[in-house]
């Protein structure tokens, strides 16, 4: 069988695949001609090329497997037509972002910022206003890999950990779980809140005005999942009117993020670039998943993390 991958995982690696019986070719995803694939490969390993691959031409291809969780940007229903499967990196980046959902809460409460500021200008002043994370509720949207990964962490916090899903099952490290349903009387406890859901048609603005409004006055936001699940017009609009405190924010509607937003020059708004899924250990992590799909593809056995594409997750 032959495998596309639009990233070269290091010739070790690269051999490993070899060994289960594969064809490989190594491109990079950012600067490949659509010219030079080979459209009768078995799988492709990338995470969006598909603004210049035709999944049309492809004859044989059995797996596309993403180095990526969200899978929001691919063709869909070229996808749902074929016979295609799709896997995604599920748990791949839980734990760095979970580590960055605790940086992030602690960073919100001991307002750090300001004291990187006071640094650079060399002003020694104390900060009266910080608060502590003990005692405190923080509330996770979703409580999949990332959510439980970051709650995991949060233990010996000493805060109330509750997570919302569809069902409202009981989540491991979770000390509460509730429906979707139950949003009002959950916010209304929660002194931060944790989006950590995945985009799709039912949670695109799922954090618009009417849910920054029933959010606890003076509790703080923090988004790590996708940036268009945010109504980022109501989360401004919830900043300035001081509805909630202060945010920290990794995924934005449009990125990079439009020079000209307002939240590029908020004093209560913490911004990274995408950037809470990276770590040294990523591109092994994501090796490791390839690698034993690829194995399961060549036995015929039942591949990991297959998403449903029509769920959306």
């Amino acid at each position: 069988m032959k495998a596309i991958f639009m990233y070269d995982y290091g010739k070790e690696n690269m051999q490993k695949i070899k060994e289960l019986g594969y064809e490989t070719e190594i491109f990079n995803e950012g600067s490949f001609e659509e010219q030079d694939i080979d459209y009768s490969a078995d799988v492709l390993c990338c995470f969006n090329p598909f603004d210049r691959l035709d999944l049309d031409k492809f004859s044989n291809l059995k797996l596309i497997q993403l180095s990526s969780v969200g899978f929001d940007f691919i063709p869909k229903e070229k996808i749902e037509k074929s016979n295609i499967i799709l896997s995604h990196n599920k748990g791949g980046y839980s734990i760095p972002m979970g580590e960055w959902i605790v940086l992030n809460l602690l960073q919100l409460a001991k307002n750090n910022r300001i004291f990187i500021d006071k640094q650079k200008d060399k002003k020694w002043k104390m900060d009266l206003s910080i608060t502590e994370l003990f005692g405190k509720t923080v509330v996770f949207l979703g409580t999949g890999t990332i959510a439980s990964e970051g709650a995991k962490r949060l233990q010996g916090f000493d805060m109330k950990v509750i997570g919302m899903n569809t069902s409202g099952e009981k989540t491991k490290y979770f000390d509460e779980v509730y429906k979707m349903d139950d949003l009002k009387q959950v916010f209304s406890k929660a002194d931060y809140v944790v989006n950590v859901l995945p985009l799709t048609k039912d949670t695109k603005h799922f954090m618009d005005d009417e849910k920054f409004s029933a959010m606890k006055k003076g509790s703080a936001f923090i988004n790590v999942s996708r940036g268009p699940v945010v109504d980022e017009k109501a989360l401004i609009k919830a900043l300035e009117s001081k509805q909630i405190i202060s945010a920290a924010l990794d995924v934005f509607e449009k990125e990079p993020l439009n020079m000209d937003s307002p939240l590029w020059n908020m004093d209560n708004v913490y911004i990274t670039p995408h950037n809470s899924w990276i770590s040294e250990l990523r591109d092994q992590r994501r090796f490791e998943l390839i690698y034993e799909n690829l194995k399961r593809l060549s036995k015929g056995e039942e591949l990991l993390n297959i998403v449903n594409i029509k769920r959306g997750y």
